[in-house]
């Protein structure tokens, strides 16, 4: 079994280690674009030529399913990824999970980038899926930049900012940016008010990665033998995962992937 999976940068991380953790055994294909990151502020026309390039750089290596691991491109470029692509490649977006965030009923925060805090796009979400839910959205500038380089001051400073606009009786928060997966105990530490209930926080990366084994007719094994190889593409060349993944528990997990030979 062979999953890709693509984005500009590290935010495909915490979808890559749900693949991971469901098929030890799977070959995983990332495909990054450090010659075009970051892509949020690129045209959506820009944007989706980038992203079909690194598709196509991903499915040379004649993966089983290819997961879209940035919201971003997903809004964007989705229909065009699938246009080149399906049916011989299925290919998994990332949603910001709101239906199942409203349906825990307690007032809702989706944290998302700026570009689409407050977009058609969110807003269509909220209106289709947030119920009768309360939902803010909040901007958070820097945060997703931050996540990239592992810069711990900015991420401090983002996370801070953020949590400040959140309102305070919230219980449950939607991380609509995958980079912010990978801080999700930092953000759930920055919002947590003393004494209330546990936050809850909705991530996409199980989600997509349970329905990329869907897609491809394959079911969930943990334990199956942890064999599965790994290969790194950056901007369509073979590389090394980028050095600031290894800050996170989620690249430490792929440093122990064997490379695929």
């Amino acid at each position: 079994m062979k999953i890709a999976l693509m984005d500009s940068g590290i935010g495909l991380l915490a979808a890559t280690a749900a693949v991971r953790r469901l098929r030890p055994d799977a070959d995983l294909i990332l495909s990054l674009d450090p010659d075009g990151m970051p892509w949020g502020p690129r045209t959506p026309e820009d944007l989706t030529e980038r992203a079909l390039a690194v598709a196509e750089a991903a499915a040379a290596h004649r993966p089983d399913a290819l997961i879209v691991g940035c919201n971003t491109a997903t809004v964007h470029a989705l229909p065009a990824l699938r246009a080149r692509l399906e049916p011989g490649v299925p290919v998994i977006g990332t949603v910001p999970a709101i239906k199942p965030a409203a349906a825990g009923g307690g007032p809702v925060a989706i944290w998302a980038t700026p570009a689409t805090t407050g977009s058609p796009y969110q807003r269509g979400l909220i209106e289709e899926f947030g119920g009768g839910a309360t939902v803010t959205e909040v901007p958070c500038p820097g945060l997703a930049d931050a996540v990239e380089h592992a810069d711990e001051t900015a991420i401090t400073e983002a996370v801070g900012a953020a949590a400040a606009l959140t309102p305070g009786d919230v219980t449950t928060i939607v991380l609509g940016c995958t980079h912010y997966e990978l801080v999700a105990e930092r953000i759930r530490a920055a919002v947590q008010r003393p004494g209330a209930p546990r936050l809850v926080l909705h991530g996409s990366a199980g989600a997509v990665a349970a329905q990329a084994l869907r897609r491809i007719g394959a079911r969930p094994d943990p334990g199956a033998p942890a064999e599965g190889t790994l290969t790194v593409l950056l901007s369509g060349r073979e590389g090394a995962l980028p050095a600031p993944a290894l800050a996170y528990d989620e690249g430490r997990l792929l440093r122990a992937v064997t490379p695929a030979g």
